[in-house]
């Protein structure tokens, strides 16, 4: 029988196991790259959906803390043509299955539900070896290194852990996000907030698809307008950009734009921040590995995607049922990791597949680009 977890990553899904796991009386350790949890931002707004996300927090018993956090009115969604004209828009009528929150108050709601030094910060995994009979030894950058029964490596796109499984490696998509952010839109960019509205805008011309580009934005909390520049350039390309250069690189990529609405390409011009280059990375679809005893993944680390707003709500899914399964047999891990990663395989293979079609989608089918079982995005 298990009496540990060693879970590698402090992201929503690491945190999640490990919430899980305590609900059900069993301890986890979470070693984190990062400093604190103040260390860097956490990212904009999430939607979560009520098929998987929601699902994970019920069974983290932190549903009431979610819906209290809820942005009310967010699941607004406008699309816009190049100049403005209107193709589509989307009240909240609060009937939606995929209420928006703030990635960092989530992760807080979840920090704040485990027992004090579950998460021990500033541990940067230098290797993971194997010692047989499924233990494990992970090292860290500062020399220092424990030794486990349970390693389950839930950190994200360049796992460390997912060597020890699997030899994929996540490959460039093809496409990049040039993030940008307004702040105190409604008094310093009033014209732009108008333009995105009451809760998402995405700017869809039909020939997207074609031109490789198109720009996503959300109206997070305290006014803050929040923007996604998405280009379908290879990776040189971004490279030639000096983005130490904020000027310059706001100028180069808003020249990608010539010709659109004012109103629009102000996400780009008219940022309070420095634009920051996101690639899209993906593993191949249907990853998979054989079951190593002793070791798992979950979310990005088993299963990185190109975005399409399923990544953290996958991510939370996974990590809910790995603590189902390990609390329903803990006498036996290695059938408990089994039966976790029999349901893992098809569900992500599934959903990496409808993620690569979303991407595909753009600016050929829009309402089947927001239109997922059912529901608007």
């Amino acid at each position: 029988m298990t009496t540990h977890v060693t879970i590698i990553g402090a992201g929503l899904g690491g945190l999640t196991l490990a919430r899980v796991l305590h609900v059900h009386g069993i301890p986890a350790t979470i070693y984190e790259a990062e400093a604190s949890p103040m260390a860097r931002l956490q990212g904009g707004m999430l939607d979560i959906h009520d098929y998987n996300g929601q699902l994970a927090l019920k069974e983290a018993d932190l549903i009431d803390e979610f819906r209290a956090i809820i942005l009310e009115g967010r699941q607004t969604t406008r699309v816009l043509d190049r100049d403005g004209t209107v193709l589509m828009e989307e009240p909240d009528d609060g009937t939606g299955g995929r209420p928006e929150v703030q990635r960092g108050e989530l992760r807080q709601i979840l920090l704040d539900s485990l027992p004090a030094g579950t998460v021990r910060w500033g541990h940067k995994v230098s290797g993971v070896r194997a010692l047989g009979d499924g233990r494990h030894e992970v090292g860290f950058g500062d020399g220092g290194s424990i030794v486990t029964d349970l390693l389950v490596g839930a950190d994200g796109a360049w796992s460390r852990v997912r060597p020890l499984l699997s030899d994929a490696v996540p490959e460039y998509f093809g496409r990049s996000f040039v993030e940008t952010y307004l702040y105190d839109s409604e008094t310093r960019h009033p014209v732009a907030a108008r333009t995105v509205g009451g809760g998402s805008l995405f700017v869809l011309p039909p020939d997207s698809r074609a031109s490789g580009k198109w720009i996503g934005a959300h109206r997070e909390s305290g006014e803050t307008l929040h923007a996604y520049v998405t280009l379908a350039r290879p990776l040189e390309w971004f490279d030639r950009i000096d983005f130490t250069d904020a000027a310059a690189a706001t100028a180069r990529i808003a020249a990608e734009f010539d010709g659109w609405a004012p109103e629009i390409t102000a996400l780009i011009t008219d940022s309070d921040t420095a634009p920051v280059v996101r690639p899209f990375n993906s593993l191949p679809i249907g990853h998979r590995w054989d079951r190593v005893p002793g070791a798992t993944l979950l979310g990005d680390a088993a299963h990185l995607s190109p975005p399409d707003g399923e990544g953290a709500n996958l991510a939370m899914q996974d990590a809910a049922e790995l603590g189902r399964a390990i609390a329903d047999r803990p006498d036996d891990i290695e059938a408990a990791l089994t039966s976790y990663e029999e349901a893992l395989f098809p569900r992500s293979a599934k959903a990496a597949a409808d993620a690569v079609a979303t991407n595909d989608a753009i600016g050929q089918d829009l309402i089947g680009f927001f239109a997922r079982d059912g529901q608007t995005a």
